[in-house]
């Protein structure tokens, strides 16, 4: 069978307007350990668990999923560890959201960024090699 060119491989990354770019990228570097630079941080895909995937889904513009932010979008971050990562932003001025996840397609956790930004943490499930 052969394949159709011109067609989308993955995520290439995520772009956003935020008033204070180099504080952002220095507060996620601190708080998350983002490889940052002036251009953002760049994440091998490499460095994924081996079933971790990006996902692009539009949602309804009456959702309320990325409450409480007003921003018309919300960031995945694959992580290893979402409780840690939680723990780690406690005292970082994000605002920790309380609610946790933990089912079939792993594990999730919430915060608000200093920007506003809604951010899901993702901890995928281990591979049960099945």
């Amino acid at each position: 069978m052969s394949h159709q060119q011109g067609r989308v491989l993955g995520l290439g990354g995520v772009f956003f307007k935020t008033a204070d770019p180099a504080g952002l990228r220095a507060w996620y570097k601190q708080w998350l350990g983002l490889p940052m630079d002036e251009y953002g941080a760049c994440l091998p895909v490499a460095s994924l668990p081996a079933d971790a995937y990006s996902v692009v889904s539009p949602f309804s513009d009456s959702t309320d999923y990325f409450a409480p932010s007003q921003q018309p979008f919300m960031i995945n971050l694959v992580v290893d560890d979402v409780q840690a990562c939680l723990a780690r932003l406690a005292g970082s001025g994000a605002q920790i959201l309380p609610e946790t996840e933990n089912g079939e397609f792993g594990h999730f956790g919430w915060f608000i960024d200093p920007a506003g930004n809604k951010i899901e943490l993702w901890q995928p499930p281990v591979a049960t090699g099945a």
